[in-house]
């Protein structure tokens, strides 16, 4: 009876360690996965520059002007100008009131051609705001439209300031709702990692105590005159370690997964070569994204102006960064190298970081414009980075997975009609992605 219990205890004490891992697997599993991805994929042309579908000169409430609207304004006029309050610039409520469209389109567009015009109004905003001269903005006059259908359509909405207004613009609703699911998700979380904590705890304290129990039934049994030989050999057994020195499993075992390791750093080594992934250079001037993209959530396409445009996502001039710092911490150490790069008439001497071979070619438009690809898929968290640094490996087998794994969204674009027919017929259910298209072709990048 007694060698019975002293067999049976390893088994119960693995059998309680597998029973505690296995639930706390389960329950991480449960809280913390993933949201499914949309199987539409990507909308090709689903960017911030959506075309508007106001009509030049008009402004409208049709919902998807005010929607192209609203990215513009966020794209162009964000940084200078608020609907309600005075940023820079002027606050914009009103201003489809106080002055025609054949007014605003030619002040957007050139705003110091209108003021050397002598108009008056032009004149009056000109001085008001200490002579700081407006951006020209290349947008359409629809592109205009929408936009002041957009500042139209925020005046009329009731501001939930003061506490005597219960409306409340759809799109904060949803921010609020995010923030919401958000945060209940994160306290998910953190209860799952505070439940695995106490469960491990006990864990150890069960093993502990289990030990303590089992060392004092074998003084027991010790003390006992009635056990027979083969209890006491059960008791009294010890481990041998030289047999693991000696064993030739055991050596060999050990041999192979050592060969294993020095191999693969071996390989890792080797493709590493000529890798930046994680190169983070001094700036000659500290810019944080954290605190433009991040905190005051200035869109990225305001300074790279052109990366819905062009092959390449252009490096600001100083003259972006004077629309707002000829008015906002002028005397900053780090501002004062702007006005002396602009003094001196020299380029400020930003260090490159996200670099692609010669040989390989990559069209920045195509991904943002017509992909709707976000910033954050290739340069990560950006708006998180006080120091820009290379977030992706940006490897060829790196983009093709992507292009094996990203789905178009082909609906509604005629292009695409008869390349998704020989494609289902071929491939059934298996989604339509840009390798479908071409993408993996070798060249479509090397040619």
């Amino acid at each position: 009876m007694n060698s019975i219990r002293l067999r049976t205890l390893p088994h119960f004490l693995l059998a309680l360690f597998l029973s505690f891992a296995a639930f706390g697997e389960a329950s991480a599993q449960t809280v913390g996965s993933a949201p499914a991805v949309s199987k539409e994929g990507v909308v090709p042309g689903a960017t911030a520059a959506a075309a508007p579908a106001a009509a030049a000169g008009a402004t409208t409430g049709d919902a998807a002007a005010i929607a192209a609207g609203d990215a513009l304004f966020k794209g162009n006029c964000a940084q200078c100008h608020a609907v309600k309050e005075v940023v820079v610039g002027p606050a914009l409520a009103g201003i489809a009131k106080r002055r025609p469209m054949s007014w605003i389109i030619p002040w957007v567009k050139n705003s110091s051609k209108v003021v050397a015009s002598g108009d008056e109004y032009a004149v009056k905003i000109f001085n008001q705001y200490q002579k700081q001269q407006m951006p020209s903005f290349q947008l359409s006059d629809a592109e205009i439209t929408s936009i002041v259908s957009y500042i139209t359509a925020e005046e009329e909405k009731a501001s939930p300031v003061g506490g005597d207004t219960k409306q409340v613009a759809g799109g904060e609703a949803a921010a609020g709702g995010d923030a919401a699911a958000a945060g209940t998700e994160a306290g998910a979380a953190k209860y799952v990692d505070l439940l695995l904590i106490i469960l491990v705890v006990v864990l150890i304290v069960l093993v502990v105590t289990l030990v303590i129990i089992a060392n004092i039934m074998k003084d027991v049994l010790r003390g006992r005159k009635d056990l027979d030989g083969r209890d006491v050999e059960l008791l009294e057994q010890r481990f041998d370690w030289t047999q693991l020195y000696k064993s030739k499993l055991i050596r060999g075992l050990a041999l192979g997964i050592f060969a294993l390791v020095v191999l693969y750093e071996s390989v890792q080594g080797v493709m590493a070569i000529g890798l930046s992934q994680g190169y983070q250079p001094t700036q000659p001037i500290a810019f944080s994204h954290k605190l433009h993209a991040g905190e005051h959530q200035i869109n990225c396409a305001y300074c790279h102006t052109s990366v819905y445009k062009s092959k390449s996502a252009n490096i600001p001039s100083a003259n972006i960064c004077m629309n707002c710092h000829s008015q906002i911490k002028t005397e900053s150490p780090e501002i004062k190298k702007i006005y002396r790069a602009i003094q001196k008439n020299q380029p400020i001497q930003w260090v490159r970081i996200h670099n692609l071979p010669d040989l390989a070619y990559f069209n920045h438009s195509q991904h943002t414009q017509v992909g709707g690809i976000e910033c954050q898929t290739c340069h990560g968290p950006i708006q998180n980075m006080d120091v820009v640094y290379q977030y992706s490996p940006l490897t060829m087998g790196w983009c093709i997975n992507c292009h094996r794994e990203t789905p178009l969204n082909t609906k509604g674009n005629a292009y695409y009609d008869n390349l998704v027919k020989l494609h289902d017929k071929e491939n059934g259910a298996v989604p339509f992605t840009v390798s479908s298209n071409g993408g993996t072709e070798c060249s479509k990048c090397h040619y």
